[in-house]
């Protein structure tokens, strides 16, 4: 009897290509460390056409999405640029429908949760999806709770990813729960990367507005607080973090970003909570957990100081506010 793990791919025109590569490559290398049972991994697109991606590339398809039959260990859709089209082709969702009813779990990457949503396959769970494309994920399927904080969510067995390299940490968590760590950390070694951010890493970093400051200590600890805002981001742990005191850093976030260090993690800390008041429907405190500002009540400080509005009044608005330039304060700049 074959107790292969058959990993079914979606694809369709305009899809993005790591969201094809990233889940494909890391799953052939845990096959080639001797994962047991092993993974088939396959493509499936509608008609077996190849699939255009965005890229330019054509990729070649396996299976006609149509003639897929027998038991699927996991579906995953991916995203890309052409997720509204696919979400709006009836037949293609009516293929991920019957066939997220072969599959031990579901997944997608990205946009691909668009295409999911369509199929009824998300209603009152909790998901994830690029940052950019949430608040309009959440408006069109309401009974869908969206949250794009983390890098990638279960929910039951459903499993959805921010977005394409996101889609390598998904991949990884799903090797870890078949074949246990030591394999996850065998496939990440060989593909020389990070094992494995966590889950509710925040898709924080694209958040940043200001231009990269030019001093390298201070670009490498912009990112690190960044994509660590709940963490300890204190001063002296960023100051040790970086090697140096925490007068001289003090110094270096003031030559760079026009800013202390505690003021460059408070600001951080707000837009990426107005990003996540704007893109999810998580309660506020969750937010402010979340994004390292501790209670509602600090939010809601945060948010005047910042922009002159609660998080409750943002939330209504169309678009996040300019940050407030109170006396004193300092433009950051490169």
């Amino acid at each position: 009897m074959d107790d292969r793990r058959r990993m079914l791919i979606v694809a369709y025109d305009d899809a993005q290509i790591l969201d094809i590569a990233c889940p494909a490559g890391a799953l052939d290398i845990a096959n080639r460390y001797g994962a047991t049972p092993p993974y088939t991994i396959e493509l499936g697109t509608l008609g077996r056409r190849a699939a255009r991606s965005s890229a330019g590339i054509m990729i070649g398809a396996g299976q006609g999405l149509e003639t897929v039959t027998g038991r699927l260990d996991t579906l995953l859709v991916v995203g890309g640029a052409g997720y509204a089209e696919a979400a709006a082709d009836g037949r293609l969702v009516a293929q991920v429908r019957r066939l997220a009813g072969l599959s031990k779990r579901v997944a997608s990457v990205c946009t691909g949760t668009y295409v999911l949503a369509a199929a009824g396959l998300l209603d009152h769970r909790r998901v994830t999806t690029h940052w950019g494309y949430g608040e309009q994920l959440a408006a069109r399927h309401p009974t869908v709770a969206v949250d794009v904080g983390p890098l990638y969510i279960r929910d039951g067995d459903v499993y959805t990813a921010a977005g394409v390299t996101s889609a390598l940490d998904l991949t990884l968590s799903l090797i870890e729960d078949d074949h246990g760590p030591t394999s996850a950390r065998s496939v990440a070694r060989e593909l020389v990367s990070y094992l494995h951010r966590p889950a509710d890493q925040a898709q924080i970093s694209m958040f940043l507005a200001a231009p990269p400051p030019g001093d390298r200590l201070v670009r490498d600890l912009s990112g690190h607080i960044a994509g660590h805002l709940a963490g300890d981001l204190t001063p002296g742990a960023l100051a040790a973090r970086a090697g140096v005191s925490p007068r001289h850093l003090t110094r270096l976030f003031t030559a760079h970003l026009g800013t202390t260090p505690t003021r460059a993690v408070r600001t951080a800390r707000t837009e990426a909570a107005a990003h996540l008041v704007r893109s999810s429907g998580l309660p506020l405190a969750a937010i402010a957990r979340r994004c390292g500002l501790g209670s509602a009540q600090t939010l809601r400080k945060a948010f005047l100081d910042h922009y002159g509005v609660t998080g409750d009044t943002m939330r209504k608005m169309p678009d996040i506010p300019r940050a407030l330039d109170p006396p004193g304060r300092k433009t950051p700049v490169a």
